[in-house]
């Protein structure tokens, strides 16, 4: 093994990274590739077959930063009043999907709230998020409202066939705790009747909860305690995606902001 210790060294190591993007692997391929080996070397210097990690003081290549896929407030509004109230999973669904746009919570979050949490009416909620961090999240009256429709109606019904009784807000069609790909499957659903083209995920309300805040005028600050980001820095995302609707604004309302335009077409 001691030839085997001379070759495998840290050049090596970027030698074949280089290589990689040499080749067109994608930056988030070279990095799962890299925490591959970082796991490996970490195992075989365990072993003793090492005496190093050859992958120590490697970096991760610098992944770009997507924009979160934002939905507007007209097709949020088309979402909130697709349910049927006039049943018990309609009245949870509709519930859900308020509190979800209200709030921003995390899909682990929203199921991890009881019926204590909100039996009250009151319009904040406290909750426990990553890394057991505790926050306080409000309530609008659309959500409140919603809620308490489900309380007194839908989850009742739902609950009744329960095996077992739980005091989770949020049950399934047989009174069981949801699970977060049942939330899933209920913003599949509804967004699939608003829009023949946009597939979204749970995550969609929470970024959309943040940038329409932004829109109209939020600091960044509240909005990452809000979020229960630990660093704004997380939050700052959506500021990019405010930019541009502040600048249709501005070139929309601004008595000069499309002078230019107008003298490239005389």
């Amino acid at each position: 093994m001691e030839e085997t210790n001379a070759e495998i060294d840290q050049f090596l190591v970027r030698r074949y990274l280089a290589h990689l993007q040499k080749s067109g692997t994608a930056k988030s391929s070279i990095a799962r590739k890299l925490a591959a080996l970082r796991s490996f070397f970490a195992y075989i210097v365990r072993c003793g077959f090492l005496h190093s990690d050859p992958t120590a003081g490697v970096r991760s290549p610098k992944q770009p930063r997507k924009l979160p896929k934002i939905i507007g407030e007209d097709q949020v509004n088309t979402l909130m009043n697709l349910p049927d109230t006039n049943t018990a999973t309609g009245l949870r669904d509709k519930a859900i999907l308020e509190t979800l746009y209200a709030t921003g919570l995390r899909v682990s979050e929203l199921l991890s709230l009881t019926v204590e949490d909100v039996e009250h009416g009151q319009d904040e909620l406290r909750v426990i998020g990553k890394r057991g961090k505790e926050r306080i999240v409000l309530l609008g009256k659309a959500a409140l409202e919603s809620l308490q429709q489900y309380l007194v109606t839908g989850r009742p019904a739902l609950a009744a066939k329960a095996k077992k009784p739980t005091n989770a807000l949020f049950l399934g069609r047989l009174g069981t705790i949801m699970v977060p790909s049942s939330v899933q499957r209920i913003v599949d659903k509804y967004m699939a009747a608003a829009s023949d083209h946009l597939k979204i995920s749970p995550h969609v309300l929470r970024h959309a909860f943040a940038t329409h805040l932004l829109d109209h005028g939020a600091d960044l600050r509240s909005v990452q305690e809000l979020l229960g980001h630990e660093s704004v820095v997380t939050t700052q995302i959506y500021t990019h995606v405010s930019r541009e609707k502040l600048k249709e604004v501005y070139d929309r309302a601004h008595p000069r902001a499309s002078l230019g335009d107008e003298r490239m077409q005389r």
